[in-house]
């Protein structure tokens, strides 16, 4: 006996099993990899309403200075990042902000900065599964413009540019990182070719800022420096400010 459909589980199917309408979720969405920061995220946010809770994921939808937003703890790998992704993208959400983090391929970006992502090159085992090898990952310019302008405006020091997306922490060797850095990556995360790649797809626009926790070229680490925790609060803020910015026109 074959299958008895294409796909045995779409993206439309976990939607509709998690009772997502898209009436229940805002235009924006604000994702976060981990649960302490999605908390962090729902203090700023009005009357934050639970719109499911389902394995590790949850999700919420409030308020914005007058703006419907979604909350959503998104994955921190490729595979728990589709999941999400798919769901906010059958749900109706058409614009979706990334907070998350990566390590600098850069001596010159440092701990505590931040990355935006313009484009990705895509190491993660998910994506193949959705487009050929020639597919360009990008990020919305609208999005990733306003997320650049309001980390400047706020004091931050940002950078732009490629970022790599890899399944195989433990494995970015000497080799793989330099040929990396040869096509052009200024950083280096596991989610950021997923998310954006399924959101091309279903032509959501979607954007990606960083917090940098760690150098791979200097070998340092900053998972318990203050920059660094001041940066991942600090995203939260820009993301914020951005989703004012792009409900204006800014």
């Amino acid at each position: 006996m074959q299958m008895q459909k294409d796909v045995h589980l779409t993206g439309k199917d976990l939607t509709e099993m998690v009772q997502l309408r898209p009436q229940d979720v805002g235009a924006y969405a604000i994702v976060p990899g981990p649960k302490d920061r999605l908390e962090v995220l729902l203090k700023k946010i009005e009357n934050p309403l639970r719109n499911f809770s389902f394995m590790e994921y949850t999700m919420y939808t409030g308020t914005y200075q007058g703006i419907k937003v979604t909350a959503m703890n998104g994955g921190r790998f490729s595979t728990d990042t589709s999941i999400t992704s798919e769901v906010m993208c059958n749900a109706g959400i058409r614009n979706i902000i990334r907070i998350g983090t990566c390590g600098s391929l850069s001596e010159d970006i440092k701990i505590g900065d931040l990355v935006v992502v313009d484009t990705v090159l895509r190491g993660d085992g998910v994506t193949p599964y959705y487009v050929d090898k020639n597919f360009q990952t990008s990020a919305d310019k609208k999005i990733t413009d306003t997320l650049a302008a309001a980390a400047k405006d706020m004091g931050c020091t940002v950078h732009r540019g490629c970022v790599w997306t890899t399944d195989a922490l433990l494995r970015e060797t000497r080799d793989i990182v330099e040929a990396k850095r040869g096509e052009g990556a200024v950083a280096v995360d596991m989610v950021s070719s997923t998310l954006l790649t399924i959101a091309q797809m279903y032509r959501v626009k979607a954007g990606s800022i960083l917090a940098v926790s760690d150098n791979v070229i200097t070998g340092e680490m900053g998972f318990m420096n203050p920059l660094y925790y001041m940066a991942e609060t600090k995203m939260i803020e820009i993301a914020l400010e951005t989703v004012k910015r792009l409900n204006d026109g800014l």
